[in-house]
């Protein structure tokens, strides 16, 4: 989620829809100049006994963020009601933050190719394991706690998860889980038009389920198995429909920036930030703002930062700011992390590769993108895919189109490689025909006899 420190009284005031507009225009790039963004969160927790750290206690959450110091990373500060914070670590490789339990978070940096953004990944693993060492902490990637309850995770102190965690409860039974208990991986990617940002919108939402079966590796809830590949995928089903889902009006006649406008214009709000803290405006209304009716500011106008918080607060499958985010995949281990964003370029980056993946997906109604979705999160590569057949099927053909997205990209690092190994972790699951979490189910129900302490022989 994103970090936010710096006081907005200088931006422009937002007067017209044309405003709210202008961030999406202005992330049209030509390809060139088009860039790779990795997101990526793990579980933080401690060698000794598993459990999740907090953020001040000696080797906790804090601490193992300023130790980041000692790469070059810069403390980001946040000023809470008890005092400061470091609420994040800054530096050449993006932003490293906290997630509200105290999951660990690296936002990449923007970046050329695949190799570069691989190279980052590692270089931020490496120095996260380095200070784990010293500290007794360790790092697992799956997409939920395979063990914790609720009431077992810390809190950490950043102003906008206090309001969210206030407001989850109202409108979903699991919007806390998701908060609390799940990690992910994503990609953000750019687009030259709005023609261009409109195609690959509905690729990415008609082909996350695919992501989501690809990367599935949450099987536990509190020790055992939840009947679920992906449970971090079903609690998105009850976290908040007002921001959340597979956005049926991307596929009707013509969907572009406005209508995106709309939608988040109707996505009620969660804050407003002002002098260094948030404001509970949850439940009130962006289009109230605008108007200077808001309760939260009664007779203030919303500013540009305003408008680009507010664009960071909806939860769809794939998400629009000033460039595209695909967000339909657990979390997982390091090889993992760089094919996400292999499977997404080599599908969106190349204009051969992108129609012929709308061409997977063109004749699909909206009830059977929706039935996809939700089958997915059970039933994983296994699900049932429109006009016969399964969804290791499509996923056969999605990573060939890829493979020749990346090939006509024609990256190559200093040995002569171009991007298509980071293919390899999905090829080798798709031959295996096992989603990552039945590999752990099997192993839970063998090797492991039912003990899920055996997990954290799978950290980083």
């Amino acid at each position: 989620m994103s970090t936010r420190t710096v006081s907005n009284s200088n931006d422009p005031v937002i007067g017209h829809k044309d405003d709210l507009i202008a961030p999406m225009i202005k992330g049209e790039k030509p390809k060139s100049a088009w860039r790779i963004g990795t997101e990526h969160e793990k579980f933080v927790y401690s060698r000794k006994d598993h459990h999740a750290p907090s953020y001040d206690e000696p080797g906790g959450i804090r601490d193992l963020l300023l130790a980041l110091r000692e790469f070059g990373w810069d403390p980001v500060v946040e000023e809470g009601p008890d005092g400061p914070n470091v609420i994040a670590m800054a530096g050449s490789d993006g932003t490293v933050s906290l997630e509200p339990a105290g999951q660990l978070e690296l936002s990449g940096a923007a970046l050329d190719n695949l190799h570069q953004t691989c190279a980052e990944t590692g270089r931020h693993l490496d120095q996260v394991k380095a200070i784990g060492e010293r500290t007794g902490t360790g790092f697992l990637g799956l997409g939920m706690w395979p063990d914790k309850r609720r009431d077992e995770l810390p809190i950490m102190p950043k102003g906008r998860y206090a309001i969210m965690l206030r407001h989850m409860p109202r409108v979903g039974s699991m919007g806390l889980d998701m908060m609390l208990r799940t990690c992910t991986i994503q990609v953000n990617l750019d687009y030259s038009s709005e023609a261009d940002m409109v195609q690959k919108f509905r690729v990415g939402l008609a082909l996350q389920p695919l992501a989501t079966a690809l990367f599935a590796n949450s099987p536990f809830t509190e020790g055992k198995p939840n009947g679920f590949l992906s449970y971090r995928s079903h609690i998105w089903s009850d976290t908040d429909p007002a921001r959340t889902g597979m956005l049926p009006f991307v596929f009707e006649d013509g969907f572009g920036y406005e209508r995106y406008v709309d939608y988040m214009l109707d996505v009620p709000m969660y804050f407003v930030f002002r002098d260094g803290k948030y404001i509970d405006a949850a439940g009130q209304s962006f289009r109230d703002f605008m108007a200077g009716k808001l309760p939260a500011l009664p007779g203030e106008l919303p500013r540009r930062s305003d408008w680009i918080d507010h664009l960071s607060t909806a939860f769809p499958e794939v998400r629009l700011k000033s460039f595209l985010e695909m967000r339909g995949a657990d979390g997982g281990p390091w090889s993992r992390i760089c094919a996400l964003p292999a499977l997404w370029v080599g599908l969106l980056y190349d204009q051969g590769a992108l129609d012929a993946a709308w061409d997977l997906v063109k004749d699909w109604s909206m009830d059977e993108r929706e039935a996809l979705r939700q089958a997915v999160p059970r039933q994983g590569l296994a699900a049932p895919v429109p006009g016969g057949g399964k969804l290791i099927d499509i996923a056969r053909e999605a990573l060939a189109i890829a493979q020749s997205g990346l090939v006509a990209r024609d990256r190559r690092n200093r040995s002569g490689d171009n991007e298509t190994g980071f293919l390899a972790p999905l090829q080798e699951i798709v031959a295996r025909g096992k989603t990552p979490a039945e590999e752990l189910l099997d192993l839970y129900n063998g090797a492991w006899g039912g003990d899920i302490s055996r997990v954290y022989e799978h950290s980083f």
